[in-house]
């Protein structure tokens, strides 16, 4: 039986340099199956990368004439796919060669499937972390818990059926599209479970150009939107206590040192080891700077 033909959506925007590398990332699968690469250009000019096509392999380019982001840049690619898989790829992160033969062969021995991750491997620019996931089936219970920062957008395989159907798009709502990976998450496994290849076979970059890297009221914002969209992290304290956390130190962060306390004291009496809920208050007293924070998670490969 052949192998089943993907489509990789790359949502890009002014980074053509790192959107080349990763677009010759998926041209270089040792995969067997044809893929399909759209490149989705969002409020930039649209120029394909000059690359060496191989034969079952295909580029092409359209412009996201949806809302501006990474939710719309993806919607924009799920919707021109032509293939009954769709995988996703940011323009700043890779995909390692073996990555697709490994991930996909999963979806045949799990036909109720509707996500497959994997691990991967976080670059900051000095050094590389590998990052696994810690079971290889994540339920809901699991995600209200704990984001599984090692199960990374960049890793995700969708069935195209399920993104147009039971599962729907992208949420273009969330604010800046900050989570929308954490919202398929939640969304996905109150289906079924996602599934993971726990290998690490996407390097992702973690190297202070991201899009939201530092926006802290954007982050405050989006998280009020995730609490208020999935009501059942109020059926765990520890798993509304973290998100509250999160939210007391973006808040915080972002200047609103008042709200952020509040926040974060809220957090404290749900669950009093919230560590972020004492780096917000922290930051609220101005004993430290988010940034510092930050940038000191990211020396061990991990984010706020």
């Amino acid at each position: 039986m052949s192998a089943p033909s993907i489509t990789a959506v790359v949502p890009t925007h002014n980074r053509p340099e790192l959107m080349k590398r990763a677009v010759q990332s998926i041209l270089d699968q040792s995969y067997s199956g044809d893929i399909e690469i759209i490149v989705v250009f969002d409020a930039c000019q649209l120029e394909l990368p000059d690359v060496v096509i191989p034969a079952n392999r295909s580029v092409r380019g359209v412009l996201n004439e949806r809302s501006r982001g990474l939710a719309g840049g993806r919607n924009t690619g799920i919707l021109a796919a032509q293939h009954g898989f769709v995988a996703f790829l940011d323009d700043d992160d890779r995909w390692l060669p073996h990555k697709l033969e490994r991930q996909m062969p999963t979806f045949d021995t799990h036909p109720e499937s509707i996500l497959v991750g994997t691990a991967m491997v976080v670059d900051d620019g000095e050094r590389t972390h590998e990052r696994l996931v810690p079971s290889e089936v994540v339920t809901r219970w699991d995600l209200l818990h704990n984001r599984l920062a090692g199960l990374h957008s960049s890793s995700f395989v969708f069935r195209r059926s399920a993104l147009l159907g039971e599962l729907g798009l992208v949420d273009e709502e969330l604010p800046r599209s900050y989570g929308e990976d954490y919202d398929l998450l939640l969304r996905t496994a109150a289906i079924t479970p996602v599934l993971v290849v726990n290998h690490a076979l996407v390097d992702v970059t973690w190297q202070g150009q991201s899009f939201f890297f530092g926006q802290w009221a954007v982050y405050a914002e989006a998280l009020q939107y995730l609490l208020a969209k999935h009501p059942d992290f109020a059926s765990s304290p520890r798993a509304i206590a973290r998100i509250e956390a999160q939210i007391a130190f973006a808040l915080a962060a972002s200047g609103e040192r008042a709200e952020g306390a509040r926040w974060a004291r809220k957090a404290l009496r749900h669950d009093p080891r919230q560590v972020k809920a004492y780096l917000a208050l922290a930051i609220a007293a101005r004993l430290t700077t988010a940034d510092r924070v930050a940038r000191t998670v990211q020396r061990f490969g991990k984010g706020i």
